[in-house]
């Protein structure tokens, strides 16, 4: 009866080291979980059955953990639950000279030190210089980036 509790732990504990990985990445619970259950398997064959049989114990823990990791990440499974799709988005480019230094905008959204400006009828990602700007306030366009502006205010 004892050999099936030793033989159980170390599977159970197996099981959760195994699922650590895979499943509940980061969580830690049932790795530390798996690892105590697997620990606790060794541990009792070392004392009830010896050196010899302890050893053989952990040497054979380890080949069948080893196993279920790569059963694990051989398995078609992973492939039906995994995420398949593409990002397709893009970073919007300030395109040629449509914005120039100079040139005045008003705000869109807040900007605290990023938001939205429009100018020159085009919307566009705005840097500040540091400051906040309250939302429909007059800006100038201090710098042209490829991707955003830095702007001030109007005072």
């Amino acid at each position: 009866m004892l050999a099936f509790a030793i033989v159980l732990l170390i599977l159970v504990g197996i099981a959760l080291l195994v699922a650590e990985f895979f499943i509940f990445i980061g969580s830690a619970i049932a790795g530390i979980a798996g690892f105590i259950l697997t620990a606790m398997g060794v541990f009792l064959a070392y004392k009830t059955y010896g050196t010899a049989t302890g050893n053989f114990t952990l040497v054979v823990s380890i080949i069948i953990f080893l196993i279920a990791v790569y059963f694990s990440l051989r398995s078609k499974t992973w492939k039906k639950i995994a995420l398949h799709s593409e990002i397709e988005g893009k970073v919007n480019t300030i395109e040629g000279d449509k914005i120039k230094v100079g040139d005045i905008g008003i705000t869109v959204s807040k900007v605290a030190p990023m938001g939205k400006v429009k100018v020159n009828d085009i919307v566009v990602e705005a840097k500040s210089t540091g400051i906040y700007i309250e939302e429909n306030s007059e800006v100038e366009v201090v710098k042209v980036y490829e991707s955003n502006i830095l702007i001030k205010p109007l005072k």
